[in-house]
């Protein structure tokens, strides 16, 4: 009987390379990159609706920092649970989960006939939000080739910025006409899209080549790769991966081993500084904030939707970018603008300005600074990283920590942020997002290596040497061993 790696090589011979099977891949990034849309629209929505809820449920302070995070505490469950789902079924089919979801919550929440109502919907829609963070990127990280992982995955950070700038666009000028019920409702219309959508689009090659053997694997890779040569080296490298794995190694277990600590430390630490940072607390609070500092309606809205734009320009340029620049070093350019956005910020709050006043105007420029500086750097590769450092046996169940470590940070932010500026004033509480923030940029310079060019395959088996992490003055990143085994050919000897 032939190896499964010599049928392997008998299909990859055997393929029918498709002209168009870049624009598979890219079609396939898309697609799924429209949960990142629904996930800023579900969550950005509330900026607008949340002044229209509050006069039709007439709600306490309180209450509104419970309808807000009920999507959050939802998240939490979804990114937990779609881990099981993802390692049996796959991405593609885990992908359609949430969509369903998706459709679903957002009807659900439009037709909440009260306040109780409205916050089980609420929390309902939340696990389709979670459940997207968690497999989306994981899904396209494992269809793309490394040097367009990037590129690809943070397509759905981009989905993420339109998601949440319709939102607001939305809020700003449609809030009369419609109310806030249609506002919420027509998500299910593109949630419905991708669902039907995915029906047609590849597997992930890498779920499939454990699940369902390389041959499945190579079928997978040919409808994404346009080379009989790149299929050939990443089925190798699939294969020397799947052949090494260990039962030990697999799910929840395998994050417990001493090897992977090192991603699992870096992962969790950017999942939980991407969101503690205070900028999905400005996206959610801003017109509130505002409102509180004088603003009109109007202007609080019209402010919240240039930080919307701020944020969609921002996370677009990091997707064109970030494979050029590189994870870690965006982050440390453009984690000390927000560090001084911040401070400005609280400065300015500090000194109570009147409306009109060229300190009101301060704190919209410092707003938006800081909105170019976060949605630039570190919310570029919070989602990325996540989909990219961990290795293949325990990936579901990694990716599932951290997207619930994300959305466990945003609820801590979302559910206290009105509470803290209560007990320490509004310019106080942007000082301490201001430490966070400056916390978050010597955390990265640490213990996050660069992770840009090289493989899945590369970081695993960096983890697995022990050579997983940065080293201070020497170049911090992952190294392909393709690499490294040309430039050992390449050395002469010196006299």
């Amino acid at each position: 009987m032939k190896s499964e790696k010599k049928r392997a090589q008998e299909a990859i011979q055997n393929l029918d390379i498709s002209p168009y099977a870049k624009h598979v891949l890219w079609i396939a990034a898309f697609v799924s990159a429209i949960c990142g849309g629904l996930y800023g629209y579900d969550t950005g929505i509330i900026s607008g609706a949340l002044l229209l809820i509050t006069k039709d449920f007439h709600l306490t302070s309180g209450q509104k920092e419970i309808v807000t995070s009920a999507i959050l505490v939802g998240a939490v469950i979804g990114a937990m649970g779609i881990a099981n789902l993802s390692e049996r079924f796959g991405r593609r089919v885990s992908v359609m989960v949430v969509t369903a979801v998706f459709v679903i919550g957002a009807l659900a929440c439009s037709y909440a006939p009260n306040l109780t109502s409205l916050i089980i919907a609420r929390v309902f829609l939340g696990c389709a939000v979670g459940g997207a963070t968690q497999v989306v990127p994981t899904y396209i990280s494992e269809l793309a080739p490394a040097s367009k992982r990037g590129n690809l995955v943070t397509l759905f950070n981009v989905a993420i910025g339109i998601g949440i700038f319709l939102a607001n666009l939305v809020g700003f000028t449609m809030r009369d006409k419609w109310g806030w019920r249609p506002m919420i409702s027509v998500a299910a219309i593109p949630a419905a899209f991708v669902f039907i959508s995915m029906f047609f689009l590849p597997k992930s090659p890498r779920w499939t080549a454990e699940n369902e053997g390389l041959e499945s694997a190579v079928e997978q890779l040919g409808r994404v790769r346009s080379s009989r040569k790149v299929i050939q080296r990443e089925i190798n490298e699939i294969h020397a991966n799947v052949l090494n794995l260990d039962e030990d190694e697999r799910g929840w277990k395998g994050l417990k081993l001493p090897w992977v600590r090192p991603a699992v430390i870096a992962a969790l630490g950017i999942a939980f500084f991407t969101q503690a940072g205070g900028l999905e607390m400005m996206i959610y609070y801003t017109p509130t904030f505002l409102s509180d500092a004088g603003f009109g309606s109007s202007s609080a809205l019209l402010t919240s939707l240039g930080i919307a734009l701020v944020y969609l320009i921002m996370t677009l340029l990091g997707c064109l970018f970030v494979d050029k620049i590189g994870r870690r070093r965006l982050v440390l350019i453009m984690g000390p603008g927000s560090v001084v956005s911040l401070i400005g910020l609280g400065i300015v709050f500090a000194m109570h300005p009147a409306q009109g006043s060229i300190g009101s105007w301060l704190i919209v420029a410092f707003l938006l600074l800081f909105m170019l500086f976060n949605s630039g750097g570190i919310q570029v590769v919070g989602w990325l990283l996540g989909a990219e450092l961990f290795p293949l046996p325990m990936r579901a169940a990694a990716t599932s920590i951290h997207a619930a470590m994300l959305w466990g940070a945003d609820l801590l932010v979302t559910s206290t942020a009105l509470t803290l500026v209560q007990t320490v004033s509004l310019g106080g509480t942007m000082w301490i997002y201001a430490a966070v923030n400056l916390a978050s940029v010597l955390f990265v310079f640490f213990f996050v290596p660069e992770t840009a060019g090289a493989t899945l395959e590369d970081i695993e088996t960096a983890l697995r040497r022990g050579e997983f992490r940065p080293r201070v003055g020497q170049d911090p990143r992952i190294r392909s061993y393709d690499e490294e085994e040309e430039e050992a050919v390449g050395v002469m000897p010196t006299a």
